[in-house]
């Protein structure tokens, strides 16, 4: 039975979303969903966020992220770029592709540390 509801892809097919909460007991966030065109505005608030903090480690729970495009990547590497000395993000559990993206255009990059545990 159809919903009624119409995308650009298809009838019934649901909107792209992303949340993105606070990580409990951490310096950080929890991020859910997809990262993409749809959902960059979002991505790239928090990714900022981050950067503003300060903080010398800011931990990216990315476990429940389905998706991540190469503007998502790009706009985590810019973000990367943009902390100061010493800090760093650590992404834990992203989805397979971005930290295959990473590493093709932007290897090296030490304020980025990829965790799959």
């Amino acid at each position: 039975m159809e919903d009624g509801r119409r995308t650009a892809d298809g009838p019934g097919t649901p909107e792209p979303c992303l949340t993105v909460c606070p990580l409990e007991g951490g310096q950080g966030v929890r991020a859910a969903g997809e990262i993409g065109l749809a959902t960059h505005t979002i991505w790239e608030r928090a990714l900022e966020r981050a950067v503003r903090e300060g903080e010398a480690v800011y931990f990216l729970e990315l476990s429940e992220v389905t998706f991540v495009d190469v503007a998502g990547a790009g706009a985590l590497a810019a973000a990367a770029e943009r902390l100061g000395d010493g800090r760093r993000f650590v992404v834990r559990r992203p989805p397979p592709a971005l930290r295959r993206v990473l590493e093709t255009f932007w290897p090296g990059l030490s304020t980025i540390e990829v965790s799959m545990s």
